[in-house]
């Protein structure tokens, strides 16, 4: 009875067995024509979607869709025959088999139709906007594809690892040691690739800014301008020698960056009246007055500061035109450069006053925008 039992229950396994690779080979054989079917699948959806806001479906499905149909129809019928592989789970060792290569395939397929459909956004839909806009396109782009492609590929991974009931974390455990060796090997390449993302997300500078960096404590500090931002490095061609300096991206994240370029400057208009016409002498003390002044204020640029004399058409009475220059990172701080050079306009006065060298300004201080420069 025993024997019979055993007979009974080997031809029952071989029999489902059979059925189940039976079903299996024939959604091998339909899975083409069903991958076929998702392209038409998607244009009905798009048609019905599409429809309600008024746009034109052909030309939205000819850009977007058709130039990947192929690798949609591939990747539809592996995805298809992915799914009937689950009528052999019963069966581990086959399913096994059978699954390393079905969820091989459909990895590698999904990893090629997100990149290469990533890829046709970038470069048709963002570059062209930008190209709109008027904006630069450089090496940014690059960058923003090739992390894309990297999370593609990782996700390919997990997939295929899902699909297999496989273990990623005791895998990675497994190959700690190796894995230990490619990290440190990569360390460099990823810092870089890190500091270029902070560079992008951040911006403390773009191609064609003026920046101020030091890259050394005892020398002296680089000007120049940024020609590029690459995967790897940035270029600055520097204002004196015209040289290029090429600094990893890593070292220019953790850089003390001045951006002249975004700075604002403002130059203060001033004339002061005398009621009376200046000798040389007294010219002289009046130059060194403002000066003086202009020193002990911080925030006005002393290199700047120009003083010019004349004699008021008709009257024998000498007026002096003072303009400064006063520079700032934002609004506030020239607000408050502005409030500290009314000050040392008052203390100017006050000076000259007792030197008895009386004075009236006739309009009030005007200030004018003037750029940045290195």
């Amino acid at each position: 009875m025993a024997l019979i039992q055993l007979d009974r229950d080997i031809s029952s396994y071989i029999t489902e067995l059979a059925i189940r690779l039976g079903l299996f080979f024939i959604t091998v054989v339909i899975a083409p024509a069903l991958g076929r079917s998702l392209t038409y699948l998607i244009r009905l959806v798009l048609q019905i979607t599409l429809r309600r806001i008024e746009v034109d479906t052909d030309d939205t499905f000819d850009r977007f869709i058709k130039p990947f149909q192929n690798y949609i129809t591939t990747t539809g019928t592996l995805l298809f025959i992915a799914l009937s592989l689950n009528l052999l789970v019963k069966y581990p060792e086959l399913y096994t088999f059978l699954g390393f290569f079905v969820y091989m395939a459909l990895s590698i397929s999904l990893a090629l139709l997100a990149s290469k459909i990533v890829q046709r956004v970038i470069r048709q839909v963002a570059i062209d906007r930008l190209r709109r806009r008027g904006q630069e396109i450089n090496e940014i782009i690059l960058v923003f594809e090739t992390v894309t492609n990297i999370i593609i590929i990782l996700i390919a991974v997990i997939i295929f690892a899902q699909g297999l009931n496989l273990n990623l974390f005791a895998l990675s455990a497994s190959l700690g040691i190796g894995g230990v060796a490619v990290a440190f090997a990569s360390r460099q390449a990823l810092e870089r690739l890190v500091g270029t993302f902070e560079l992008y997300l951040d911006r403390p500078y773009v191609p064609g800014e003026y920046v101020r960096v030091n890259f050394n404590p005892f020398a002296e500090d680089v000007y120049g301008r940024i020609e590029s931002i690459g995967l790897r490095s940035t270029k600055i061609r520097t204002a004196a020698q015209n040289t290029l300096v090429i600094v990893p991206n890593s070292m220019m994240a953790g850089m003390k960056i001045e951006n002249v370029t975004r700075g604002k400057k403002v130059m203060a208009i001033v004339c002061l009246d005398f009621y009376k016409l200046l000798s040389e002498s007294e010219k002289a003390l009046v130059q060194q007055a403002i000066e003086d002044i202009s020193e002990s204020f911080w925030g006005i640029e002393r290199g700047s500061t120009r003083v010019h004399f004349s004699q008021i058409p008709k009257k024998l009475r000498s007026r002096v035109r003072l303009s400064f220059f006063i520079s700032g990172s934002s609004q506030d701080s020239l607000n408050l450069r502005k409030r500290l050079l009314e000050l040392a306009n008052e203390e100017i006065a006050n000076n000259l006053t007792n030197y008895n060298l009386a004075f009236s300004v006739p309009e009030s201080m005007v200030y004018l925008d003037s750029p940045m420069s290195i």
